[in-house]
């Protein structure tokens, strides 16, 4: 591990914004009043990286709390970083391995999820593995609350015609889509935030996918 990794790992477990395994655990149920000291609504973005979403979002609503999840700890680094360097107070990160999702939040503790540039997992055998395969939906209709929205954002036309297949299936409601965000009329201020990766996408001249879905 190159030693940058390295000083990343010690660092974050210094952050008052990142929260690991146990910790997170013990917070199950009460992360709003418990960690963020107030009585607003918590988001996640699934798959976070540097977390750029879970910080812009945070900048955008500061009476909304934020968590980013990854397992990465040198990615969530920067996004922990910045959020303490600006100051902003809505933002926290756990490390956690997100099929671990329901040991960490209680049934309807959360408002919203969004899943932002995943791994699309492309090979069949893999399919389970998909942030957007059933197995991963029956986690979040937990967590979530009634009517509680599904934001997917990704490069992948393979994972935006799954996602699109299942949500059939099981007969989930659909509330927007497009396979075209950047020319189509949804790209606003929110859908609008770029990630790290979303920018090389779009510079490569790839298409943006974005469904908004709910389990009602």
């Amino acid at each position: 591990m190159g030693k940058d990794k390295l000083r990343r790992f010690a660092e974050i477990t210094t952050f008052e914004n990142v929260i690991e395994l146990e910790d997170g655990k013990i917070l199950k149920g009460n992360w709003a009043e418990q960690h963020f000291k107030n009585k607003y609504p918590v988001i996640l973005e699934l798959g976070c990286g540097k977390g750029e979403y879970t910080v812009n979002l945070a900048r955008l609503f500061p009476e909304i709390n934020f968590i980013g999840i990854d397992y990465k700890g040198n990615r969530i680094w920067r996004g922990a970083k910045t959020a303490i360097e600006e100051n902003i107070p809505n933002v926290a990160f756990l490390r956690i391995q997100i099929e671990n999702l329901t040991d960490y939040f209680l049934e309807n503790e959360i408002s919203e999820i969004w899943i932002t540039f995943p791994d699309p997992q492309p090979q069949i055998s893999r399919e389970k593995k998909r942030l957007t395969s059933p197995r991963f939906l029956n986690m979040y209709k937990l967590v979530l609350i009634e009517k509680g929205p599904i934001h997917l954002k990704t490069d992948s036309d393979l994972l935006h015609t799954y996602t699109g297949q299942k949500i059939e299936e099981l007969g989930l409601k659909i509330h927007s889509q497009t396979d075209d965000l950047y020319n189509s009329s949804l790209a606003d201020e929110v859908l609008s935030i770029k990630t790290y990766y979303e920018k090389k996408y779009l510079a490569n001249d790839k298409n943006i996918n974005y469904l908004k879905f709910s389990f009602e």
